[in-house]
């Protein structure tokens, strides 16, 4: 969905043009969902890690287009922040040893960015959102000069109309009117995870995935502060929402479009196509560029399979934290794109995060219908908001499993319950014993009690007791939380005072 485009400006004609494309290329896609055969090769995993480039003060450091070219790699590109740079893995077969395997290979290029980066006098952090960004960080030189990006920064602004505006509360407030908020988008780092699914157990699957994220997203939190203000557990959540919000202010909510940065707007009931649908319907084009012309409906009456180009851009501009994927590459495939992980602390603790979610997902599949059943989907959406905010402390509402009303637990209860059916899941899957080590990691931290966030909230805390104020306290705790990254250790052993760390 990453397509590249070369049109930066477009007329009501290029729309036109788009918009009818859409409409085929959606009825092209549903003849390709029910084909016999589409998606029925062995489950993959695969992985993309955004990561924050970063100068040897700590500060963003915009040379991410550079980093790409001296890369002069499909593995390696460029995000839409001029300070950020994406590492994508090749797919997996879950079956066997998944996990160790997206992990070396992330090592392995991550090592390679280093590298370069360390020729410009820059580091790379996999961090959820960089400690240290100041408001001045976000001009227009933040957004990464292509023509996709620039185009994309185009479309948010004219489709807002008015000034944007950032409101984050937490332990403090943040208040931004008449913002670069679009060049705020640049502050945030995923650890997304793509699981391929045969388009029958999709509407399953998805819906685990939507129960699955507010939990989830508690135990991985790992941005607990940006410009200087200790927000959301998970900040990254709140931020990429209005950041990423085109749509011009509405007196009444009520009566709103949702936005582009959205959990969902209800269970799925049949299938991956009604999720295109909804972002055709609900979503103006950002990037309506049009590819070589291909009868998409009688290639796939055929039994071919249609590139898609303009459905594949058009979905990739709606920023859901689960999305649909079509891929006609390869003998074609649909995925699930995991989107609400955060990138960092450490390789483990994502691969454990990944690790339980799509253990979890594979193991609660058969059992969703009677889920979501059981619980509304408004309260999915308000559990998912609720555990970027608090992490582990927060609150949920979940489904009885035995018909009664949703229960109100703790998120760490929750995951606690939910550890031996991602168990399940991992084994049924065919992935091997050893893997369950990321299992562990993931347990440990919900039983110590220190994620990403937490970490970050106890070193800062220590820091000012010690008399550091400011971004000098920000500034020291993201080279601790660095040389943690680089001992390799998950973050629930991590050291919270230099005198402690012995990890180099």
């Amino acid at each position: 969905m990453g397509l590249e485009i070369k049109q930066e400006c477009f007329t009501r004609a290029d729309h036109a043009r788009f918009s009818r494309r859409l409409s085929e290329q959606l009825r092209a896609l549903q003849l390709v969902l029910i084909s016999p055969g589409f998606g029925r090769a062995e489950r993959t995993l695969g992985a993309e890690l955004e990561l924050a480039v970063i100068d040897k003060h700590g500060r963003a450091y915009a040379i991410s287009q550079a980093l790409v070219r001296e890369a002069d790699t499909p593995l390696i590109t460029p995000e839409m922040g001029a300070f950020d740079i994406e590492l994508c893995t090749p797919p997996v077969p879950i079956a066997g040893k998944p996990f160790s395997q997206l992990r070396e290979s992330m090592q392995t290029t991550v090592r390679q960015i280093s590298a370069l980066a360390e020729r410009h006098g820059g580091r790379v952090v996999p961090i959820s959102i960089l400690p240290t960004l100041r408001s001045d960080d976000f001009g227009p030189e933040a957004i990464t000069d292509q023509p996709r990006y620039r185009a994309l920064a185009r479309g948010l602004r004219d489709g807002r109309r008015s000034p944007f505006e950032i409101a984050i509360d937490g332990e403090d407030s943040l208040r931004l009117e008449s913002c670069e908020a679009v060049a705020m988008e640049a502050a945030n780092n995923a650890f997304q995870v793509h699981v391929s699914t045969q388009p029958g157990e999709f509407a399953d699957l998805f819906n685990a995935a939507l129960l699955l994220s507010a939990p989830v997203i508690a135990a991985a939190a790992n941005s607990p502060t940006f410009l200087g203000r200790s927000l959301w557990h998970e900040t990254r959540v709140a931020l990429f929402k209005q950041a990423g919000d085109d749509r011009p202010p509405c007196p009444d909510a009520d009566t709103a479009l949702p936005p582009r940065v959205n959990f969902g707007n209800g269970w799925v009931r049949e299938g991956a196509h009604e999720l295109f649908m909804e972002s055709v319907a609900l979503h103006p084009p950002l990037l309506p560029e049009c590819a070589r012309d291909e009868d998409a409906v009688a290639l796939a009456s055929s039994g071919k399979l249609p590139k898609l180009n303009e459905l594949r851009l058009h979905h990739g501009t709606v920023w859901s934290w689960n999305r649909p994927v079509y891929d006609p590459e390869h003998g074609g495939n649909l995925r699930i794109e995991l989107r609400a992980l955060p990138a960092g602390p450490s390789y483990d603790d994502m691969l454990a995060n990944a690790s339980f979610l799509v253990g979890a997902m594979l193991g609660l599949k058969d059992r969703m219908p009677q889920r979501i059943a059981a619980l509304p989907f408004a309260l999915a959406k308000q559990n998912f908001f609720a555990a970027a905010q608090h992490g582990l402390d927060a609150k949920l509402m979940w489904p009885s499993t035995t018909g009664g009303a949703p229960t109100r637990m703790r998120a760490r209860e929750v995951l606690l319950s939910l550890l031996p059916i991602a168990r399940e899941g991992l084994s049924a899957a065919g992935v091997d014993s050893a893997e369950s080590v990321f299992l562990e990691v993931f347990e440990e931290r919900i039983r110590s009690g220190q994620t990403g966030a937490v970490w970050q909230k106890r070193v800062l805390s220590r820091l000012h007791a010690q008399g550091y104020g400011g971004y000098a306290a920000l500034t020291k705790m993201l080279e601790r939380y660095i040389v943690c990254f680089q001992s390799q250790r998950p973050v629930h052993a991590w050291s919270l005072d230099d005198s402690e760390v012995r990890y180099v």
